[in-house]
């Protein structure tokens, strides 16, 4: 009998075949599913196969067949690369600890993440791969987020981390980096004027010093008096030098604070307290005891004076 038909199914969907005389064989173009197979049962899309003769009768093959089956299992893979994104540290960030947690998300929608493949590396040191001390992961939409907290404290300044990963079909991410500073260490604050305790009948008042922050460069400097901001204080960015003259001081005591804050938010301050008095001595009396007094004898001056 002479076969009528060739039909094939795949992913659910049914497609003839045309026999082709060139190669004597039933043939179709077809397009694969969309989806990579990686996430179906065996990693493949089963195919069936299905021939029929004139007289109706028919024959039916498919990925079971002993002899066949190897020949009717589709694999399909997926083209598209997983992504890798770091939640934190952000770029740029300055952190106030030598541990701080590193955060990365790892997604692919398809065949999925091969966490295998996961390397994450800080500066320039080892690759670091699920199941390292410090590390772990949940899952989330299409992925996982993995968390690593550094067993050894990192050093004041900056670094670079990055992360790559794979999907099951071998589509490596872009890698992943970011760069960020370490900040652990205030910066450094001297006041060189006022003196603390200082008693003055001026007004004014010089507040003068130094700072200097070796991690995050020059510290910016606030400067209160009795608790109020006196504005703007201006720092030579090559020597650290400042000054401010506060103005209008009345009588009494004061309190100014100097505060020193590096880009980290780190900070260090200095209190110096002062006393302004204006008031002038005032003359009670004087007197002179004896008076007269005989010559070459000695006399008594005596004054009060507030």
């Amino acid at each position: 009998m002479a076969i009528s038909t060739v039909k094939a199914t795949i992913n659910g969907t049914e497609y003839n075949l045309t026999y082709n005389a060139g190669t004597g064989k039933y043939e179709a173009t077809l397009t694969a599913p969309s989806k990579s197979s990686y996430t179906k049962s065996g990693h493949y899309y089963p195919v069936s196969v299905t021939a029929t003769n004139t007289a109706g009768s028919y024959t039916t093959v498919d990925d079971t067949d002993a002899t066949l089956g190897a020949s009717l299992k589709l694999v399909v893979k997926e083209k598209v690369k997983p992504v890798a994104a770091f939640v934190s540290p952000g770029a740029g960030a300055r952190l106030t600890t030598n541990a701080p947690p590193i955060v990365v998300d790892i997604t692919d929608d398809d065949s999925g993440i091969n966490l295998s493949t996961f390397a994450l590396k800080i500066d320039a040191g080892s690759a670091l791969g699920i199941g390292a001390a410090g590390m772990s992961q949940s899952a989330i939409s299409g992925g996982y987020r993995i968390t690593y907290t550094p067993q050894t404290a990192l050093s004041d300044g900056a670094h670079t981390i990055a992360a790559n990963v794979s999907d099951y079909d071998g589509n490596a991410a872009t890698q992943a980096s970011v760069s960020f500073t370490v900040d652990t260490i205030a910066p450094s604050l001297n006041v060189t004027s006022p003196t603390n305790g200082l008693v003055t009948n001026q007004t004014s008042v010089t507040v003068a010093g130094t700072t200097s922050d070796a991690t995050s460069g020059p510290a910016t400097i606030t400067i209160t008096l009795d608790g109020n901001d006196v504005g703007a204080v201006t720092v030579n960015p090559d020597t650290g030098a400042f000054s401010k003259t506060l103005t209008g001081l009345t009588s009494g005591a004061h309190t100014i604070v100097v505060t020193a804050k590096d880009l980290a938010n780190q900070t260090s301050s200095v209190t110096r307290n002062i006393t302004v008095d204006t008031s002038m001595p005032v003359f009670v009396s004087v007197t002179l005891t004896p008076n007269p007094v005989d010559a070459g004898a000695t006399y008594v001056i005596s004054v009060d004076v507030i």
